[in-house]
């Protein structure tokens, strides 16, 4: 796998959120998952995963007859990717303008401010 894998795009997120909360699955179990939430087609779960193991965003088991699939990055390596690529192409680089424009779109709760308060604190005092 050359290099970092592309930002995935929201379909291939989806797969992805899928594959980390359940860990390594087939497509049929991935597929009923997302087909849980909306309808999907199997051949479209499978095709997405196939292209999604060709541009590096999973990696595939093909020991087994049914092929084993799994996130080739944490949940977190990828957040940070598009939180950075949020950040650059919407704020022009300016965490305080993404900061804003978060709590701006959705009212945080006392829990996630504090929160908010001690992971800003934290970084100020170069722990994170």
């Amino acid at each position: 796998m050359p290099g970092e894998p592309p930002r995935p795009t929201d379909a291939e997120l989806e797969i992805l959120t899928v594959l980390w909360s359940i860990g390594p699955a087939t497509v049929r179990e991935v597929h009923d998952v997302i087909s849980r939430r909306r309808p999907a087609q199997y051949s479209t779960v499978l095709k997405f995963m196939q292209i999604m193991a060709d541009k590096g965003l999973v990696r595939r088991d093909e020991r087994p007859r049914a092929h084993i699939y799994q996130a080739a990055r944490p949940r977190e390596w990828t957040q940070r990717q598009l939180a950075g690529d949020l950040l650059e192409r919407a704020f022009s680089g300016s965490a305080r303008a993404l900061l804003m424009g978060a709590l701006a779109a959705r009212k945080a709760t006392k829990e996630e401010l504090a929160e908010i308060r001690k992971l800003l604190d934290e970084y100020g005092k170069g722990k994170k």
